[in-house]
């Protein structure tokens, strides 16, 4: 993604394949949470016998090692001609292991937090001395946050926009987060509706997390024209080798239709330039 452009250039597609022990495991979380919401309730409280785990200790799962494989190949493959930093993914990987997959490359993770996500300031106040001191602070309210963490307030058609940034907490994850809540509320009814995004980079302005997580969505013009205009719905292509080449042949053609758009809006622009005519109708 260049974010000066604000567009998006494929540069590596990959088939991520289920292998038959993900489907399973995936069928029986899904029955696991059926159940759950027909059956007995839930006890309150922490499980029999259950312990602390160790959070720097983490087990990436097939996807994530999937997902890394492929983000350790396109680094390998461009090495220091573009200089990356950050990797955005949607809220389905806004978790610790996620996180802890992209840090392992040396990259920071800009994602999205479920809209009931626990967050905590780090604890401020007086420790008594009896056990070790406390990491986290209370509870916050993302729909009261304090005036201290507002950053910015707009207001358009009776609907206000608040955008607040904060380091805190999350107890799934064993570091801080570069938090940013965007909290929407209708002046006229009072409802309230509110996104948490996130970076665990804890330098990033809060403008570049908001404006790098929506660019996310640059990538779906480049699978529309690959498949409308270069072939990506249409190969009959069935082994793996042929599939992976044609999928690659479709988003580099992507890339070069748009950089020979470019180069022949820049000449004709230079040509009009030169003859001194003042009119761009003819492009």
């Amino acid at each position: 993604m260049n974010v000066q452009e604000e567009h998006s250039y494929p540069m590596q597609a990959t088939q991520m394949v289920k292998s038959a022990e993900e489907k399973a495991a995936s069928k029986a979380k899904a029955e696991a949470k059926k159940v759950g919401k027909t059956g007995e309730p839930k006890k309150r409280g922490r499980p029999k016998g259950s312990k602390n785990k160790d959070k720097q200790e983490v087990v990436l799962n097939p996807e994530l090692i999937r997902i890394q494989k492929a983000l350790q190949s396109l680094l390998e493959t461009i090495g220091t001609t573009i200089i990356l930093k950050y990797v955005v993914l949607d809220g389905h990987f806004g978790n610790y292991p996620s996180a802890f997959m992209v840090r392992q490359t040396n990259l920071h993770l800009i994602s999205k937090l479920r809209p009931n996500a626990a967050l905590y300031p780090a604890f401020e106040g007086e420790h008594n001395g009896r056990g070790p001191k406390p990491k986290y602070g209370s509870k916050i309210d993302v729909r009261k946050m304090d005036a201290e963490c507002l950053k910015k307030t707009a207001s358009e058609d009776n609907l206000r926009t608040d955008i607040y940034q904060g380091k805190f907490y999350n107890k799934e994850f064993a570091f801080a987060l570069n938090v940013v809540i965007i909290l929407k509320t209708n002046l006229d009814t009072h409802a309230q509706a509110h996104v948490i995004l996130f970076s665990t980079d804890l330098e990033q302005t809060y403008e570049k997390i908001i404006k790098f997580y929506s660019l996310r969505f640059q990538i779906e013009f480049n699978f529309r024209d690959a498949k409308q205009y270069w072939g990506l719905e249409d190969f009959m292509n069935v082994k793996e080798i042929a599939v992976t080449n044609a999928a690659n042949l479709s988003f580099f053609m992507v890339n070069f239709s748009y950089a020979l758009w470019h180069w022949c809006i820049n000449q004709k622009v230079g040509a009009i330039r030169l003859m001194g005519v003042k009119s761009y109708a003819t492009l």
